[in-house]
């Protein structure tokens, strides 16, 4: 969709600000448009790297906008910086804001049992105008009943936390189901149902979000791995370029 995209180790990532990435979001839910949002942080980037069917699945998508702190610094260091960070979570909070406004469809679907429960019980109070169509758990084993569901309901909206990259998979397989704005939110819905706490504005200043979870979740540490891994690319592909 938009040609001003820019090339990380192999993941295309839009490059505009969250103000222009809000004006188009507006606009195709105005629509009714069918749009597939991915939002990759490095981890993501080495996971397309590894993997060329899901690598497709994301340069494909009709929004690639870049979640984590790294990718910033990727671009940076390639020289082909990026206006800024957007992240997955901060594009929930507007889609459920600005389904509030206009009144949309919105389905939930992914995360704990508990987790996908207290979000929709969070959307009915705090945003009353929303049309929660429907949600369900992360924790299926078949799709076929979720999937017309869906299609039935029809939402303008459809947040899928699944983790990565099973949820761009399946968005990926059956967005054709309802013109909507499709996203893969990963923990978003932690976060967003006040199960989980976001950083707090001090490390979000400091690009250390990624920290603050890690101090908060010792067990990450493997997946903080992919970190350093994407650093050493980058590198590798800076000298290259030159």
């Amino acid at each position: 969709m938009h040609k001003n995209r820019v090339n990380i180790l192999g993941t295309e990532f839009d490059n505009f600000t969250t103000k222009q990435f809000h004006k188009y979001l507006d606009d195709d839910l105005d629509v009714k448009a069918n749009k597939f949002i991915v939002t990759p942080n490095p981890e993501i980037v080495l996971s397309a790297r590894k993997d060329t069917n899901f690598s497709e699945i994301v340069n494909n998508a009709d929004y690639v906008i870049p979640d984590g702190i790294g990718v910033i610094k990727g671009a940076k260091s390639l020289g082909t910086p990026l206006h800024e960070r957007i992240t997955g979570f901060d594009t929930l909070q507007y889609l459920v804001e600005a389904a509030n406004r206009k009144f949309s469809k919105v389905y939930l679907l992914g995360a704990k049992p508990e987790v996908i429960e207290a979000s929709a019980e969070k959307i009915k109070k705090d945003y009353p105008q929303v049309d929660l169509v429907g949600y369900h758990d992360g924790y299926f084993k078949d799709e076929a009943d979720i999937v017309a569901e869906i299609a039935e309901k029809q939402p303008n909206i459809v947040f899928v936390a699944l983790g990565s990259p099973k949820q761009e998979i399946f968005i990926n397989k059956y967005r054709k189901t309802t013109d909507a704005i499709w996203i893969g939110v990963g923990g978003s819905f932690d976060v967003f149902s006040g199960t989980k706490k976001r950083a707090p504005k001090f490390f979000q200043a400091l690009n250390l979000e990624w920290f603050y979870r890690l101090i908060k979740e010792p067990t990450r540490f493997g997946r903080m791995l992919a970190i350093p891994r994407y650093m050493n690319l980058i590198n590798k592909e800076k000298k290259s370029r030159k």
